[in-house]
C-alpha cells in the first residue's frame, strides 16, 4: 500500500461508477489501480455483489479495491439529481446495468452529455448495437453463442471456461476505451460514449478459429479433438497420479526431451525423425511417452525440464496459487484490508510500469464510507 496516487498515470482523473457483479467493476478497478479517483455508487444497503454466495463470494473483493463508496438511491428523484450533479464533476461515468435502465433514470450518455459535453461515458453490455442488443446476457450465455464453449469441451459436450473470461475482458476493453477517449478529448475537448460488450469479446477470443475456417474451408474441431501442430503438446500422468503438461514444439526440443528422459533410442525411430512425421503418428508417440513418464516423479522431472529449456507446467488449482512462490516474490499477490477490518490477499493487475506494480492504496470501502466526503460540495446534498 505504498504507491501514492500522485505518482500514477491516471492521477487527477475522476470516475463515477454505477456497476455491479464483474464486468463494470473490473473496468473501474483497472482505472483505480492506475491512479484514478473512482467513486462507486451503491444503493441503500450496498451493492448486492457484496453478499453473493458460492462462486460469487469473491467477486466484490476481487474487483473493487482502491475505490470510494457512496450511497445514492437513484430510484428516487432526489437521488437521480444528486447522481447527475456528481457526474458533472467527473471525467468518466461507468455503468453495466440492463439495457434502458440508465436512460429511464435520465443518467444515460445522451442526457448527461447535453449538460456535460466533456464527459466520457462507458456502457458495459451484453451486445453492441445490432439485432441482439436488447437481449440480456451472462458470461456463460455469450460463451455458448461466441464459439468458446464449443471449442473448449469435447465433441458434443460444450464446456464454459472456468472463470468469468468475458466479464473480465469486457471490463478491460472498457478501460482501454476510456484511455483512448481521454486522449481524444485532449485533442478535441469533447467526450464520447464508449461501449464494451460480452458477445463481441467472446467472438474476438474465437477469431483465430474463425480465421482458420476462412483460410481452409474446414470447420475447426473442439480443442480436445484438435489436430495439434506439434507432436508433443499434452498433459501426461506421472508417478502417483501426478499430472504435468509438456510441450516440445521443435525438433531441437524433442531431441532435448529424449535426452532428459534418457531415452535417446526414440531418436532412431523412423517415424519420429521430424515434427511433421511425429504429428502423423502422434497417438503412438504419446503412448510411448506415457509409458516412460509414468515412472518419473514430478518433483524430480520438473527441474530437469526447466534446466533443459523444455516448456512444462504442473496442473495447478486456485487454492495452490495462494502460496505460489513466483506470485508472492514478484509482488503479484499482496495484502488488502477488507471492509470489516480483516486482511485478505488480492491479485494485482498483470502489469509492470517503470519497474513497479500498480498496487493496493486503500482498504476495501465499507458501504457508503465516503458518502459525506464526496457529496459535501454538491448543491443538492443534505448531510446525513
Amino acid at each position: 500500500m505504498t504507491t501514492t496516487t500522485a505518482s500514477l498515470p491516471l492521477a487527477g482523473v475522476r470516475v463515477l461508477e454505477f456497476t455491479h457483479m464483474v464486468m463494470g467493476p473490473t473496468c473501474g478497478m483497472i482505472l483505480a489501480d492506475l491512479g484514478a479517483e473512482v467513486i462507486k455508487v451503491e444503493p441503500p444497503g450496498g451493492d448486492k455483489t457484496r453478499k453473493l454466495p458460492g462462486l460469487g463470494i469473491g467477486f466484490f473483493r476481487s474487483f473493487n479495491r482502491n475505490k470510494k463508496s457512496v450511497v445514492i438511491d437513484i430510484g428516487t428523484e432526489e437521488g437521480r439529481a444528486t447522481a447527475a450533479e456528481l457526474a458533472g464533476q467527473c471525467d468518466v461515468v461507468l455503468e453495466n446495468f440492463r439495457p434502458g435502465l440508465m436512460e429511464s433514470f435520465g443518467l444515460d450518455y445522451a442526457t448527461l452529455s447535453k449538460k456535460f459535453p466533456r464527459l466520457i461515458y462507458v456502457t458495459h453490455k451484453g451486445f453492441l448495437p445490432g439485432p441482439y442488443e436488447k437481449r440480456l446476457a451472462l458470461d456463460e450465455v455469450v460463451q455458448m453463442m461466441g464459439g468458446l464453449s464449443y471449442m473448449t469441451g469435447p465433441v458434443g459436450r460444450p464446456l464454459r471456461a472456468g472463470t468469468s473470461v468475458n466479464d473480465i475482458m469486457g471490463g478491460m476493453f472498457g478501460a482501454i476505451g476510456v484511455l483512448a477517449a481521454l486522449r481524444e478529448r485532449d485533442m478535441t475537448g469533447k467526450g464520447q460514449e464508449v461501449q464494451s460488450a460480452l458477445f463481441e469479446n467472446c467472438v474476438f477470443l474465437s477469431s483465430q478459429h474463425m480465421q482458420q475456417f476462412l483460410m481452409t474451408g474446414e470447420p475447426p474441431p473442439p480443442m480436445p479433438s484438435r489436430v495439434s501442430a506439434w507432436s508433443v503438446y499434452d498433459v501426461f500422468t506421472l508417478a502417483e497420479g501426478q499430472q504435468l503438461f509438456i510441450g516440445a514444439v521443435s525438433d531441437k526440443q524433442f531431441v532435448t526431451l529424449c535426452k532428459v528422459l534418457e531415452r535417446t533410442d526414440l531418436l532412431s525411430h523412423p517415424g519420429f525423425a521430424d515434427n511433421a512425421s511425429r504429428v502423423a503418428v502422434r497417438p503412438e508417440l504419446l503412448a510411448r511417452l506415457g509409458e516412460i513418464l509414468v515412472n518419473h516423479r514430478i518433483e524430480e522431472l520438473s527441474p530437469k525440464l526447466e534446466t533443459a529449456g523444455i516448456p512444462y507446467a504442473p496442473i495447478m488449482r486456485p487454492e495452490q496459487l495462494v502460496e505460489d512462490p513466483h506470485l508472492k516474490e514478484s509482488g503479484g499477490l499482496v495484502p488488502m484490508t477488507t471492509e470489516d477490518g480483516g486482511v485478505t490477499e488480492v491479485v494485482l493487475l498483470p502489469l509492470l510500469m517503470g519497474g513497479r506494480r500498480p498496487g493496493v492504496r486503500s482498504a476495501l470501502p465499507s458501504v457508503g464510507q465516503h458518502t459525506n466526503e464526496i457529496l459535501a460540495g454538491l448543491k443538492s446534498h443534505v448531510p446525513a
